[in-house]
Order: C-alpha cells, then structure tokens, then sequence
C-alpha cells in the first residue's frame, strides 16, 4: 500500500507532463483546427469529427508511446540519443512559438454554404489528420519518444495525459466553436497563448534533457 500511494504524485507529474506536451504541439493553427471549427460553427457532425480526431491522436499517441518504449527498451544509448534531439526540436519548436507571439495572426473558418454528409465529413477530418507528416511527427516521434522514457509502469499515465489534453481541445474547438471563435479571431490572444506555449515546450525541453544526460 505504501508503494502504490507513494507513486501517485510521480503518476500525476507524468501525467501533466502527457497533457502539456499534447496541449502544446495541438493548439496551433492549422487546417485539422480550421476544419473542427468550422465544423462546429455550423453544427454539422460535430459529434463524429470530435471523436474521430481524438481517437486518431489517442492511437497514433499510444503507438508512438509503446511502440517507442519497446524500441528503445534494449538500446539505452539510442534512447538517450534520441531523447537529446527531442530536447533540441522541443527548444526550437518553443523559439518558433515565442517569434509567434510577438506577430499578428488570427484563426479563421467560415461557415461555408456547401452541406456535408457524415462520411464526407469524417473523410475531411482524416485526410487533415492522417495526411499531414507533422501529426506523425509529433505524435508518434516526439511524443513517443518522451512517453518512452519514462518508468514503464508510468507509461500509460503519460498516454493518458497527452490523450485527454487531445480530447479537450477538440471538445471545445468543436462544441465551444460558437463562443471560441471571437476569442480565436483576436491576434493578442493567439500572441497570448503562443507565448505560454514558448515556455511550455522550454520547461519540457529541459525535462528532456535531463532524461538524455541520465
């Protein structure tokens, strides 16, 4: 009983670790961002395109995770390697989101007059989600090869994590379209929020390395 309560603060760290990492690579303009937007402006299959798009993430996010871990689990070498040109890509993606923050920029996405089915509209949100090399690059690569380099029976906390930060940020892009989009719309909080992402993906660049220099 003393192990097991004792691990619970190690599993929420890892947990958070999961959801800020996710959150920070998710929430960027984009077409997959556009698309759920616009689907929920409309209120057309939002349901569907919600849930499509996170068990997308949550299985690409698992398979980087495990698929990583077991890898890696034989070669330390290769994962401290790996895990230093994470901590490298994790520093400049947070220097290009600090030179975001200080431009104008703004997410759009009409409405549009053209009905969708539900098979055109899931068709949509997987040939933005599976047909952009970035969603591989972040998901199954990054993520996975920091989710990898945690205790193995933390793992799943880590997936977790990345997974619901997924989850919510469809949920209210999708759900939330109609009182987001005004907020979306403004240049200074997109300038807002690239700047906590700076320092989001800085502090796990530095959480990274740590697991590098191990």
């Amino acid at each position: 009983m003393t192990t097991m309560t004792s691990s619970f603060p190690f599993a929420g760290a890892v947990f958070l670790q999961g959801l800020a990492l996710s959150l920070g690579l998710i929430v960027a303009i984009g077409a997959q961002n556009a698309f759920v937007l616009r689907q929920g402006l409309r209120r057309e299959h939002v349901g569907g395109v919600v849930l499509f798009c996170a068990l997308a993430d949550a299985l690409l996010i698992m398979a980087g995770v495990f698929g990583m871990a077991q890898a890696l689990g034989e070669r330390p070498m290769v994962a401290r390697a790996l895990a230093g040109v994470g901590a490298v890509f994790l520093a400049v993606y947070g220097w290009r989101a600090f030179q975001r923050s200080r431009q104008a920029h703004q997410l759009q996405a009409t409405p549009g007059s053209d009905g969708l089915t539900l098979g055109a509209a899931l068709a949509q949100a997987a040939a933005f989600t599976l047909l952009n090399p970035h969603v591989y690059l972040d998901t199954v690569l990054l993520v996975g090869s920091l989710g990898a380099q945690q205790p193995a029976d933390l793992q799943v906390w880590f997936v977790a994590g990345a997974s619901v930060a997924s989850a919510a940020w469809f949920s209210a892009l999708g759900f939330g379209a109609r009182w987001l989009a005004p907020w979306f719309a403004h240049p200074r909080a997109w300038q807002i929020l690239d700047a906590l992402i700076a320092l989001t993906m800085w502090l796990l660049a530095v959480l990274m390395l740590r697991h590098a220099l191990a």
